[in-house]
């Protein structure tokens, strides 16, 4: 018997299986609006404070503070602070760091590719919904 609708099945199995395999903390990580642009800027290499200040627009100093701050928390950006006067505090990735900015990149080379089959995709459900077309013919696939 198969099961309803309405009934719920015990068991839940996320994208690792039953195991907890980080998802959702790397998720959490990269999901916010600075994280990845300072990962980014990172993997050219070593930069100041005021340095990725300047490369990222629109970031705030507290919001930069922020997130090298979780960076080097989670193990992704190293912090070097120099003795100096004024303070000179340099940030570089990790080697798991570079490891986590590869797969930006490589998501990054993914939605270059599929930037245009995405829209194109958007404009024919969009057009769908504006007829009316009902759900069950809609195709989720470019014709």
């Amino acid at each position: 018997m198969s099961v309803a609708h309405t009934e719920v099945t015990s068991q839940v199995s996320g994208p690792c299986g039953d195991d907890d395999c980080g998802i959702r903390d790397v998720l959490d990580r990269i999901g916010d609006k600075w994280t990845v642009l300072v990962l980014v800027e990172l993997a050219k290499g070593v930069r100041r404070f005021r340095e990725l200040e300047r490369a990222i627009p629109g970031i705030s100093q507290r919001m930069l503070t922020l997130t090298t701050r979780r960076l080097c928390r989670d193990g992704l950006v190293e912090r070097t602070a120099y003795p100096t006067i004024p303070p000179q505090v340099e940030y570089r990735l990790t080697p798991m760091g570079r490891s986590l900015a590869d797969a930006v990149q490589r998501l990054a080379d993914w939605s270059r590719e599929h930037k245009d089959a995405m829209a194109g995709a958007r404009e024919r459900w969009d057009a769908d919904e504006a007829s009316g077309s009902p759900d069950s013919t809609r195709s989720s696939s470019p014709s």
